[in-house]
């Protein structure tokens, strides 16, 4: 079988998941990523109680069960045709294609958390999934609105960011336009809108100055769905998703038409094997989240 592995975003993380880990091999990538950042990280992926409500603290959290979980199964899987993550998981997907390096990736998702928390201060706002909605009928919603298309998800799945009052003329105009129903996100930002623009701005410093290398199996983009094997477009492209939708339909369709007949989704959760199955319904799917999972994946 052909396969693309994939990684999720914010939203997957649960307090005490690095529990299963911590005596597998593979838990040294935590050791790695703390000596990078200069900080103890494993508290994040150990403790039951601990706070994971903040961006910073959540997507290092995904981030480094991710990146435990591929180390833990890449030897075991034939070279995938793509990678791709969702959101925060472009930048694990980059890490696990051989574009960063587990210390530059770290600095650079601890920067990306970091800037993104501090533009969604600046800017309050949330995201809201329009259920059953069309890409057309969230655009009709969010007309003239301070509103707009955050993620592009699956066939009646579609999320839109906006300011307190965009997000609350969207809810009140979206059964007008055959929207079932809406239901508020538990994040803390109208991500991937043009209220990121003040962490784009921030980071493409950071992102210019992040050495990128080419890799021999492309990650897919999550702002147009393209795969891409080339270091120097990535600070353009990473700049670019924090403030246009995640088309991530559009990617999981890329995938399938690039080949791929088995989707192994890798970290923490199942949102991106549930959602492969609505895009695709005949795209075999698998989930690497514990150590357990590991020779299950391996044997399909």
């Amino acid at each position: 079988m052909t396969v693309a592995v994939v990684f999720p975003g914010q939203g997957s993380q649960t307090p005490g998941a690095g529990q299963a880990w911590v005596d597998h091999p593979a838990w040294a990538v935590v050791d790695r990523a703390e000596v990078a950042l200069g900080e103890p990280l494993a508290p994040l992926l150990l403790e039951a109680d601990a706070d994971l409500s903040r961006t910073r603290e959540s997507q290092l959290s995904v981030l480094l069960l991710s990146l435990v979980a591929w180390e833990a199964i890449r030897s075991e899987l034939d070279e995938p045709v793509a990678f791709a993550g969702h959101s925060l998981g472009q930048v694990t997907a980059l890490l696990c294609a051989g574009a960063l390096t587990i210390e530059d990736g770290i600095v650079l998702a601890a920067a990306r958390a970091a800037e993104t928390q501090r533009a969604a201060d600046e800017h309050p706002g949330g995201l809201v999934a329009l259920l059953g909605a069309t890409e057309e009928q969230a655009g009709a919603a969010c007309a003239g609105t301070d509103a707009w298309l955050a993620n592009v998800n699956a066939p009646g799945q579609v999320v839109v960011g906006g300011t307190p009052a965009g997000l609350a003329a969207v809810t009140a105009a979206a059964p007008a336009v055959g929207v079932r129903r809406v239901r508020r996100l538990a994040v803390g930002g109208a991500f991937h809108t043009p209220l990121m623009a003040s962490a784009a701005e921030a980071l493409r410093p950071r992102f210019d100055r992040t050495p990128f290398q080419d890799t021999a199996v492309p990650v897919v983009a999550n702002h147009d769905a393209r795969p891409a094997t080339d270091a120097e477009g990535w600070p353009r492209r990473l700049a670019r998703h924090l403030v246009e939708p995640v088309r991530w339909q559009a990617s999981v369709e890329a995938m399938v038409a690039a080949g791929a007949d088995i989707l192994v989704e890798v970290g923490p959760g199942t949102t991106l094997t549930s959602l492969a199955a609505r895009i695709s319904p005949g795209l075999a799917t698998r989930n690497v989240a514990d150590p357990g999972d590991v020779a299950g994946v391996a044997a399909a």
